[in-house]
């Protein structure tokens, strides 16, 4: 019988780390950072979050190792806002599909007489 949990905790690690970036990272860098989606390992020990930026002026790379910098703190911060057992490990990766999006949209546009 496949569990649910996974799912519905990756919801409440992406409301609370979506609400952590927002109001208490320092970071200016951090502060444009979206999280698309977060995918939960079966045992909830760790958190791949899926990130996007809202700006383009910001180098994807450069806002990654920002993240893993701040990550004691999100993880930290994270844990006293989702109650379990253990706080789980996180793994941050770039989610580009905004601008690919973005991309086709515009090679659409382009094709329009």
């Amino acid at each position: 019988m496949p569990s649910y949990r996974p799912e519905s905790v990756g919801k409440a690690v992406q409301v609370a780390l979506t609400e952590i970036l927002r109001v208490e990272t320092r970071d200016p860098r951090l502060a444009e950072v979206i999280v698309m989606a977060v995918k939960m390992s079966q045992d909830l020990r760790m958190a791949k979050i899926f990130v996007s930026i809202m700006g383009d002026q910001q180098v994807p790379t450069e806002v990654l190792q920002s993240l893993n910098r701040a990550l004691p703190f999100l993880r930290r911060s994270l844990a006293q806002r989702v109650q379990l057992r253990n706080a789980p490990e996180l793994v941050f990766a770039f989610d580009d599909s905004i601008a690919q999006g973005a991309h086709i949209e515009q090679l659409l546009d382009q094709l329009k007489p």
